[in-house]
């Protein structure tokens, strides 16, 4: 049994070093965004190679995370989790002393291999060392810091931009990563899965990342050669049947099928990508609306999106009870809808723009409908499947939401109009974000309406979340329980 205690110096050190390699994939996953139009102006790259900027990063991470944690469940989670530090920190030199677009879109891919090792294992680590009685304490003091990194993210990435420049957003990694690495062989103890069993399903992680970076291509450079974007949307489609024939025949599934055979878990799942596909792409475009139409720095722009990340950490507990007393079903249906609207107040925001009478209400809106429905989210997730497999539902909504994330950004400029150079021209950016706009309060009506239509409470003993304060906008929380006989 796991005997750290959190007052104890041991218990500290192990709380740090999770927080701080959680937070360097948080904050990655937050500060690029801002980052995005000065990179396009020093590198010289077009709207295309900005998507690419992001979404090679969570290709390799939607891909790979589940087995990441299956990874860290059979050759020993502090293990894994320190290769994962170490190889986020080397990607993070490569993205910042990219000479060009192409290398830091490569450096990016390789970011996300990192991170799909590290994420599972800091949570994992967390629920293996300490004490069951210090266990929950823990678990809040993790999300609640992590929270907080993800809130001053933007802010610290917008002032690197306008200072020392864009290429710290990535360096500013490797510091980290040398306190954290030492701190974590010294202090964490090693913990693992002594009932995995069987092979890895890496032919299934492999294909499902191919599919991801297939299809994403397709519809990224959908204006360009024809042929090469057609070859490449039917082999992203024959990636994914590919993936679905292995994960029915494998005797070890990474994403087991019949997990799929519960209609709650489902539609939440659904609802995931709906709600998810939404935000990714809201806050891509969000970004760049605020400096590019509206005039913002880069300092300016990330502080402006604060309200929706610190809404979350000051009422996201609050929203698990109350859902935890009327049911997920409102919540989930309200929440989208909430998203929605402050999606459609964002229609405002345009050239001269105020942010107390434009900016700050939609975010509010947006904030508070992120509040109402991740925590039933995650609980309803881990309520719709059985206590052993906790874990691994939990795995699969979040790489749901992180491959719905990646698809609206490759998605969202095709059907908004966005040209190559849009991000250069005012006008026709401001033009596009709008229906942007239109299209992501679509996603979330939708998922509202399968909410509504299929969502139903939980039994009342399922496992209930422990990550409650949660900051993230790019996919729910993660909960580390360490049962994952499925997967390794």
């Amino acid at each position: 049994m796991p005997d750290v205690r959190l007052a104890s110096p041991q218990g500290k050190w192990v709380l740090l070093t999770t927080v701080l390699g959680s937070g360097m994939a948080m904050l990655d996953s937050t500060v690029v965004n801002v980052a995005l139009p000065r990179i396009g102006r020093d590198l010289d790259a077009n709207l295309s190679a900005l998507q690419w900027t992001v979404n090679a990063y969570m290709v390799t991470l939607a891909g790979l995370i589940l087995l990441g944690g299956a990874l860290g469940d059979r050759f020993g989670r502090r293990k894994v989790f320190v290769v994962g530090v170490v190889w986020f920190a080397v990607a993070s030199l490569l993205c910042g002393i990219a000479p060009n677009a192409g290398v830091l879109i490569a450096a990016r891919a390789l970011q996300g291999v990192g991170g799909a090792l590290l994420t599972p294992g800091s949570l994992a680590l967390i629920q293996a060392s300490f004490h069951p009685d210090d266990r929950g304490r823990a678990v809040g003091l993790w999300s609640g810091f992590g929270g907080i990194g993800a809130a001053v993210g933007p802010f610290v990435g917008g002032w690197l931009v306008d200072g020392p420049g864009w290429r710290w957003v990535f360096l500013l990694n490797i510091p980290v990563a040398l306190v954290c690495v030492p701190v974590a062989l010294r202090h964490v103890p090693e913990s693992g899965d002594q009932q995995a069993h069987g092979r890895f399903d890496v032919l299934g992680a492999v294909l499902g990342a191919l599919a991801l970076a297939l299809v994403t291509y397709a519809l990224i450079e959908a204006g360009g050669d024809g042929v090469v974007v057609a070859v490449s949307a039917v082999a992203g489609l024959a990636a994914v049947v590919a993936f679905v024939l292995v994960e029915r025949h494998r005797p070890d599934p990474m994403m087991p099928p019949d997990i799929f055979a519960s209609r709650q878990f489902t539609a939440v799942n659904l609802v995931t990508l709906c709600v998810y596909a939404a935000l990714g792409g809201f806050f891509f475009l969000a970004a760049l609306q605020l400096q590019v139409v509206v005039g913002y720095s880069a300092l300016a722009a990330g502080t402006a999106l604060l309200p929706t990340t610190v809404l979350m950490l000051l009422l996201s507990a609050r929203s698990g009870e109350l859902a935890d007393r009327i049911g997920p079903r409102i919540p989930l249906t309200v929440g989208p809808l909430l998203c929605a609207a402050g999606m459609l107040l964002m229609l405002r925001v345009g050239p001269g723009a105020s942010y107390a009478a434009d900016v700050l209400p939609a975010l509010m809106v947006l904030g508070l409908g992120m509040v109402t429905l991740v925590a039933p989210l995650t609980a309803t997730v881990l309520g719709s499947v059985s206590v052993v497999r906790a874990g691994l539902a939990s795995g699969i909504n979040n790489a749901a939401a992180r491959a719905a994330g990646l698809m609206a950004v490759a998605a969202l400029p095709l059907l908004a109009g966005m040209g190559e150079e849009a991000y250069r021209e005012p006008a026709a950016f401001d033009t596009a974000f709008d229906k942007a706009m239109g299209w992501c309060a679509g996603a979330l009506v939708a998922g509202a309406v399968i909410a509504a239509a299929v969502v139903r409470r939980p039994p009342p003993d399922c496992k209930r979340p422990e990550c409650l304060r949660h900051g993230g906008v790019t996919a729910p929380p993660l909960e580390g329980e360490p049962v994952r006989k499925r997967l390794g």
